[in-house]
């Protein structure tokens, strides 16, 4: 394990401030909640949310985002080896991000992750207020970078995610899942223009809906013009 994944956090550190706030306002099992899969074109959106004991040491997680892939691994592992910890999953599959649209079907990923938990009297999450949440909430902007309980939660999360996207690799071979993780780079869209989309593309997003339904072609009126 790398120096940096080994290492500990303490109440004194800036990153477990937010924790100590709740803390001290009484409230005894604060669960950081965080999402990823917003932007992508395939798979679900998945939110986890982890509550860490009080009084044992945790691990000095990170923003997923600045993490090596390795990294969030270790650091995936040790999270779930505190003693006590807390940890609950929830997901979205594309065909209920559809249904809904991608903002409430986040929401809906992070209450379903919440109500997983075995104790939570409060929640801190990432990004701007969620509806919908069981407990009282303080909505943080850049929470995973603020909250070691949040950062967390980003970390769990993204190492979930990409384990079911490395699935659909083999369930759905041809799109590059493995690599790209749904999200729409030119490989994947020209895999999508070659195969057309599988069961796990959102339909209502704008480049997977416009190979099922492409739009009308414009009449070249300068063509048109010429020809008179």
């Amino acid at each position: 394990m790398s120096n940096r994944v080994s290492a500990l956090l303490s109440e004194a550190d800036e990153l477990l401030r937010p924790e100590c706030e709740c803390w001290a306002e009484g409230f005894c099992f604060v669960a950081g909640v965080d999402e990823v899969g917003r932007g992508p074109l395939a798979g679900p959106v998945v939110a986890a949310a982890v509550v860490f004991p009080r009084g044992v040491p945790w691990p000095a997680v990170n923003d997923s985002k600045k993490l090596t892939a390795s990294e969030r691994e270790e650091l995936e592992r040790a999270i779930r080896a505190v003693p006590g910890v807390s940890i609950g999953i929830g997901e979205v599959s594309a065909s209920e991000i559809d249904r809904l649209d991608i903002l409430r079907a986040t929401w809906r990923a992070m209450r379903l992750a919440v109500e997983q938990l075995e104790k939570v009297d409060f929640i801190l999450v990432d990004g701007r207020p969620v509806k919908g949440l069981p407990y009282p909430s303080r909505a943080m902007v850049g929470g995973d970078g603020r909250s070691a309980s949040i950062a967390a939660a980003s970390i769990v999360a993204k190492v979930y995610r990409d384990r079911l996207m490395e699935e659909y690799e083999t369930r759905y071979p041809g799109y590059g899942f493995a690599g790209h993780k749904g999200y729409g780079t030119a490989e994947h869209l020209d895999a999508l223009r070659r195969l057309g989309p599988c069961p796990e593309h959102r339909k209502s997003f704008r480049p997977v809906r416009e190979i099922i339904d492409p739009p009308p072609e414009q009449p070249d009126l300068f063509g048109a013009m010429e020809d008179e």
